[in-house]
């Protein structure tokens, strides 16, 4: 179980990496907010991470270590190279190789989720998977803690420790590092099902034609999609009182749908054609099982109300209540993420006398009625029930600086929401790793926890596929930015988006330090 939460651990530590932190490292640099916005395409290898996973079914990196620990080490020390490589490139000077080298590190991030994932599968009996998803989900959220939050203390130079952000991510690189040794050394080998047996050759052909065709459906919902999905809906929406975020949202969702309706049926013909071996052994294996169908469509709608009331909930607490950043803050984030991890432990022990089945639907209910308190709060409003004042603390790695008041009916809601949350995400975990054979794990987690992700990816992929739509302009922009390196113009603007950028990190880093990620999709 130890070795669980460590994998976790080494899972959630990458995320944050190319993400917030990222985002922070490039705002304090000087960095322009449509380039840092367009910079944010480099987490799209999280999502299409199962074109890829079959492959990691059928090689053996590392023969003296496993197929599974062989591909694990391999990606940990390629993380801490690419960690090391940003570490020692200067955003401001270096912008395209910069960019080039964050997309790696998702790659290879992405990469090492899908070997984690398989891993854990493996290696826990089915009785066992109930709490060790729990404990996974514990190591991810606490190197969350870590690389999303806590980073942000030690780069402020006023009430942190004033590091630079190339020192944090040389740490980092040290930390995956020896997440690598720990693998080498301490995971315990599988005895793992034989390796499919295919024509390697035809499986990197059949990968290269799966790739072309998941860019051409990308590309077919980003032009045809959106616009049928939005010429379908806006005249159904227009009169709902829905806000214009949700409307959006249920438009980006509809012209998903149609996106994965065409994409799929063009990959399998791609793959056939090909004969990408692995990846259709898998599916075949899959949809071999009694219901296999029907499961696809349960994990899809599972977490899509979560997903839903996830992304609106920040908006709807500060501006359609009213509440303030620091209660938000306070409430959502430090006391929230630490219940979420809580419901996870809750839950794994509770699967131990419940069952997997039972645990599931029992989590799904409670997750759904969480959602109907948020209704309750819109409804009643503030005030409602007795609230409190959390003092000021240092904890060291987190603060609160001042004494927040803390409204009770915000308390209770959120408290229940981030509990269920963390006992449906346990359940389901563990749900995902009961769908799968263990000779296909990697291939077959990997296409499971795409379609769990697909509310989020509604919202998230929507406005990337807005900012792709300028890829061509952009491209050039950070080719000249990298051309020109540090000029005078450059150079005043990052003074004064620094000055402005470390102001605005300094009151608000160390309340940010527990801020959990946006939308991992291995469903933790």
């Amino acid at each position: 179980m130890f070795v669980v939460g460590v994998l976790g651990f080494a899972s959630g530590l990458p995320l944050a990496l190319t993400g917030q932190a990222l985002q922070a490292w490039l705002s304090v640099s000087g960095l322009d907010v449509a380039t840092i916005g367009f910079l944010s395409l480099v987490g799209l290898p999280y999502t299409f991470k199962f074109l890829w996973a079959p492959l990691m079914d059928r090689f053996e990196l590392l023969p003296a270590l496993g197929r599974r620990r062989g591909w694990l080490v391999a990606t940990q020390l390629a993380l801490a190279g690419t960690l090391l490589a940003l570490a020692a490139t200067p955003p401001q000077h270096s912008l395209q190789l910069f960019a080039l080298l964050a997309l790696l590190t998702a790659f290879v991030s992405a990469s090492q989720d899908v070997v984690i994932d398989a891993y854990g599968t493996d290696l826990l009996p089915q009785a066992e998977r109930g709490l060790g998803s729990s404990l996974k989900v514990l190591g991810y959220r606490l190197a969350m803690i870590l690389s999303g939050g806590i980073e942000l203390i030690w780069t402020d130079a006023v009430t942190g420790s004033g590091w630079t952000w190339p020192q944090v991510y040389r740490l980092m690189a040290g930390i995956m590092a020896g997440t690598a040794l720990f693998s080498a050394l301490a995971l315990p080998r599988l005895k793992t099902a034989a390796a499919p047996q295919s024509v390697a050759r035809h499986d990197l052909v059949g990968f290269a034609a799966v790739l072309a065709a998941a860019f051409a459906g990308y590309l077919f919902t980003l032009q045809l999609a959106t616009p049928l999905a939005g010429w379908l809906l806006r005249p159904l929406l227009a009169g709902s009182g829905l806000a214009a975020a949700l409307q959006a949202r249920w438009i980006d969702l509809l012209a998903l749908v149609f996106g994965i309706a065409f994409t799929l049926p063009l990959a399998g013909w791609a793959a056939r054609r090909a004969r990408f071996e692995t990846l259709l052994g898998g599916l075949g294996s899959y949809f071999a099982q009694p219901g296999a169908a029907a499961f696809l469509l349960f994990i899809v709608l599972y977490m899509l109300g979560d997903a839903f009331a996830g992304a609106l909930m920040t908006p709807f607490l500060l501006q359609a209540m009213a509440f303030s950043s620091a209660e938000v803050g306070v409430v959502n984030k430090v006391i929230g993420l630490w219940l979420t991890i809580g419901g996870a432990l809750v839950g794994g022990a509770l699967m131990l006398r419940l069952g997997l089945w039972r645990a599931l639907m029992l989590f799904g209910v409670l997750q759904a009625a969480s959602n109907l308190g948020f209704w309750w709060l819109a409804a009643f409003g503030k005030g409602s029930l007795p609230g409190l004042v959390i003092p000021a603390f240092d904890w060291g790695l987190v603060a609160l600086k001042q004494a927040a008041p803390v409204d009770g009916g915000l308390l209770m809601v959120v408290a229940f929401e981030n509990l269920s949350g963390g006992m449906g995400t346990a359940a389901f975990v563990a749900f995902l790793m009961a769908l799968t054979q263990q000779r296909f794990t990697a291939t077959q987690y990997a296409l499971l926890s795409a379609f769990a992700s697909v509310g989020r990816v509604g919202g998230a992929d929507g406005r990337r596929a807005g900012r792709i739509h300028r890829l061509a302009q952009l491209l050039h922009r950070l080719h000249r930015a990298g051309a020109a390196g540090a000029g005078d113009a450059g150079a005043a603007e990052g003074q004064r988006a620094a000055a402005g950028g470390g102001a605005r990190q300094r009151r608000r880093g160390r309340l940010r330090a527990t801020e959990g990620d946006q939308g991992h999709c291995s469903g933790t």
